[in-house]
C-alpha cells in the first residue's frame, strides 16, 4: 500500500517519462509533490524502490525504472522501458514461433551504426516477428542498435528498435535520420530554424546540428525489444 505522496511521485515520473523520454530531476519531482526539500525526494523514490515499484539504475544520471504501478493507477510500462515510451517488449521474442493470428513480420535489417546508409541495411533479408499490437498503421522495420548514444532514453547496446517508415516527424522524436546522403544514425530530432540538430542521449556525445537539405528522416521510433 503506498502513500498519497508515494503514488503521486510514482504517477508524475511515469508521465514525465512518456513525455520526456528521461526520469525527471529531484527538483522537478520537489516541485511536482509540493515538498520543501529534495531530502523528502529521496525518502519517497528509497520507498518506492523498496516496495518494488522503481529501480534505479547504476551509473547512470537521472536513470529510474518504473517497474508498475498499482492497481487502478494506470498501465504501467515493463520494467525494461523506463526513460523511453514507446510500445517495449521484454523477453526473447525469436524470428518466428508466434501465432500467425496474433504476429506481423517486418524486415530486420540490422545494425544502425555511423557510416551506415539505411539503403546498405536494406540488403539484409531477416524479418522480425512481433505482436501485431505493437505497431499501428504504415510500414515497419526493425534495427539492431550499435553503441550507447541513446542509453539515457533507455535504449541499449544490443537493442532491437521498432521504425515506423515516414519522411518527416514532430520535432523531439527519436528518429533514423540520414546525414548528406551517407551515414544512417538514430537520435532525437531537433528543429532550430532551417537547420536541423540530431541529439544524442547521453551526456558524453555531443548534439550535432546541420543546414538545410542535409537530413533525411527515414523513420521514427515506434517501439523497442530487449532480450535478456
Amino acid at each position: 500500500m503506498l502513500t498519497k505522496k508515494q503514488l503521486e511521485l510514482l504517477r508524475f515520473i511515469d508521465r514525465h517519462m512518456k513525455a520526456h523520454f528521461v526520469s525527471p530531476s529531484f527538483e522537478e519531482m520537489k516541485e511536482a509533490v509540493n515538498l520543501k526539500s529534495k531530502s523528502g525526494i529521496h525518502r519517497l523514490v528509497t520507498a518506492l524502490e523498496e516496495r518494488g515499484f522503481l529501480r534505479r539504475l547504476p551509473h547512470r544520471a537521472r536513470a529510474l525504472e518504473v517497474i508498475k504501478l498499482p492497481p487502478g493507477a494506470g498501465v504501467a510500462a515493463s520494467a525494461s522501458d523506463a526513460g523511453f515510451r514507446p510500445s517495449v517488449i521484454e523477453g526473447d521474442f525469436g524470428r518466428g514461433g508466434a501465432e500467425s493470428g496474433d504476429a506481423v513480420s517486418i524486415p530486420l535489417y540490422g545494425q544502425i551504426a555511423a557510416g551506415t546508409p539505411i539503403e546498405a541495411l536494406r540488403e539484409h533479408n531477416e524479418t522480425l516477428e512481433l505482436p501485431a499490437t505493437m505497431i499501428g498503421n504504415g510500414d515497419h522495420y526493425a534495427l539492431e542498435v550499435e553503441g550507447d548514444s541513446m542509453i539515457d532514453a533507455g535504449i541499449f547496446d544490443g537493442d532491437t528498435v521498432v521504425i515506423q517508415q515516414c519522411d518527416t516527424a514532430e520535432n523531439g522524436a527519436i528518429v533514423v535520420a540520414l546525414v548528406d546522403d551517407l551515414e544512417a544514425t538514430l537520435k532525437r530530432l531537433r528543429r532550430k530554424g532551417d537547420s536541423i540538430a540530431l541529439e544524442p542521449a547521453n551526456t558524453t556525445y555531443e548534439t550535432r546540428i546541420f543546414g538545410p537539405g542535409r537530413v533525411k528522416v527515414q523513420g521514427k521510433l515506434v517501439g523497442l525489444m530487449r532480450r535478456y
